[in-house]
């Protein structure tokens, strides 16, 4: 329940309090809505002593607060406010706010308070006075509930694109940039150092795409062939000699470049089954999820599937992770000889124990809740190294796992980054809907994936 303090009862010295302590959060959602995005609130590296401070006027609207919800409360309009701040308020502290009733206009019903706001030592952050117009009627309701409130980042990717600034841009063969997407792409890409982009495809078509919307490509290469399929064809070849080392998609079908790649005699084959990684950076869970393959094969078998997972596992630790967790999905956590999927997680785990897989630790069948909610999975009664805390997730097959991917991005607001893995390079594949931070974050996967190969042939090589 929620009650005012009428202008009659109010009393001369009379106090109200409330405390709140500052979380990023706070800061966070106050620089939104503020629209203050001063880096000495937000950036820790601009921050003195690498120490973000409060909002001055989030501990003003903590005056707010007090005014309008306990003293005098509902009812009250706000006639004036000063405010001196006296020291900063840090991250973590406990700010009390006091008001005191200091005097009384009773033809104008209006009262002066004192203001105080102090932190967790009883330093004072905050003096000021405040003049309001009190209400003169009762009021006791039913309290408003608020709405939950979910800050949503999107700088996961930002680890990625920092781990590629030390490294030289990549040479890639961009395959038939013959639209807006796949030319700027490719451009911001190269203008972000992350790719030396060589564009292969019709050259009076890219150059009339780049006029039409403005793209420099003056700096780059181009490698004129008449159509897309040659365009494949060619792309897939600079990568085989040595001369690029990643291949981004274009315009193009993906099947018509993928066939290229998987073709025996000329493309880009190793005895690894190629598959499709999505890198998603979901907003409600503490790190980057891996899900595989949700773009190259459709119904993988059992020795599809052990290719699949070995290349996310190399993948994930290509980005950062010492030991990865891979859950294999399923609609159930048990073995059911009527739902193939939990026999074949089963031989995938036993394989693993027998150093069919390495690098990873396996557990399977999961469902989705078990593999990344360890709360879902306590009250199943799973008890695995997995279980909740899963880095690659393992789908059934493509349809699922590009309905999870989709419903992350679209449903739970997930950065997503996409690459092909398994052939001779890393092969970028691009959607027309991908925003720029998708964009760049498929290559720097790839930049990784790439300096990682080198480091592999230097070290083969003594």
């Amino acid at each position: 329940m929620i009650e005012n303090v009428t202008f009659e009862e109010i009393h001369i010295g009379q106090q109200a309090s409330l405390s709140r302590r500052l979380t990023m959060s706070d800061i966070e959602l106050f620089a939104t809505v503020s629209g203050d995005l001063n880096p000495s609130h937000v950036d820790e590296d601009y921050a003195v002593d690498h120490k973000v401070v409060g909002h001055g006027m989030w501990s003003g609207s903590l005056i707010s607060a007090v005014l309008g919800t306990l003293l005098p409360g509902p009812g009250t309009v706000y006639v004036g406010q000063d405010l001196r701040f006296e020291r900063p308020v840090l991250l973590g502290d406990i700010v009390t706010v006091t008001v005191t009733a200091k005097s009384k206009d009773a033809a104008r019903k209006t009262v002066v308070f004192d203001c105080l706001a102090a932190n967790q030592d009883g330093k004072t952050v905050a003096t000021g006075i405040a003049e309001v117009i009190a209400p003169t009627e009762k009021v006791r309701r039913a309290a408003a509930e608020l709405p939950q409130v979910q800050v949503i980042r999107h700088d996961g990717h930002e680890l990625m694109l920092k781990k590629c600034e030390s490294l030289p841009p990549v040479p890639t063969a961009v395959v038939h940039p013959c639209d807006e997407s796949s030319l700027r792409g490719a451009v911001e890409a190269a203008e972000a150092n992350l790719i030396d982009p060589v564009l292969v495809g019709p050259e009076a078509k890219i150059r009339s795409v780049a006029e039409t919307f403005g793209l420099d490509i003056s700096r780059y290469r181009i490698v004129d062939v008449a159509h897309s399929h040659a365009s494949a064809e060619t792309g897939v070849r600079l990568a085989r000699i040595g001369e690029c080392e990643a291949v981004m998609k274009g315009s193009l079908h993906t099947d018509e470049l993928m066939g290229e790649v998987v073709r025996k005699e000329t493309g880009l084959r190793t005895g690894r089954r190629l598959s499709h990684v999505f890198v998603m950076n979901v907003p409600t869970y503490p790190r980057p999820l891996l899900i595989t393959d949700a773009a190259i094969n459709i119904y993988p078998t059992l020795e599809d599937k052990v290719s699949i997972v070995q290349n996310a596992i190399d993948l994930a630790k290509v980005l950062g992770v010492e030991v990865p967790r891979v859950a294999i999905l399923s609609a159930v956590e048990t073995i059911n000889t009527k739902i193939p999927s939990t026999l074949e997680a089963a031989a995938l785990c036993k394989m693993a124990d027998r150093g069919q897989i390495t690098g990873g630790i396996l557990d399977g069948p999961l469902a989705f809740d078990n593999a990344i909610s360890r709360e879902a999975a306590i009250t199943k009664g799973i008890k695995s190294e997995v279980a909740g805390q899963a880095d690659i997730l393992l789908v059934p097959d493509l349809e699922a796992g590009n309905m999870l991917a989709k419903q992350l991005s679209f449903l739970a607001h997930a950065d997503a980054a996409g690459i092909v893995l398994g052939a001779r390079v890393p092969i970028i594949l691009t959607s027309r809907a991908d925003n720029v931070r998708t964009r760049l974050a498929s290559c720097a996967v790839a930049v990784l994936s790439a300096a990682a190969r080198r480091r592999g042939a230097a070290a083969a090589a003594e």
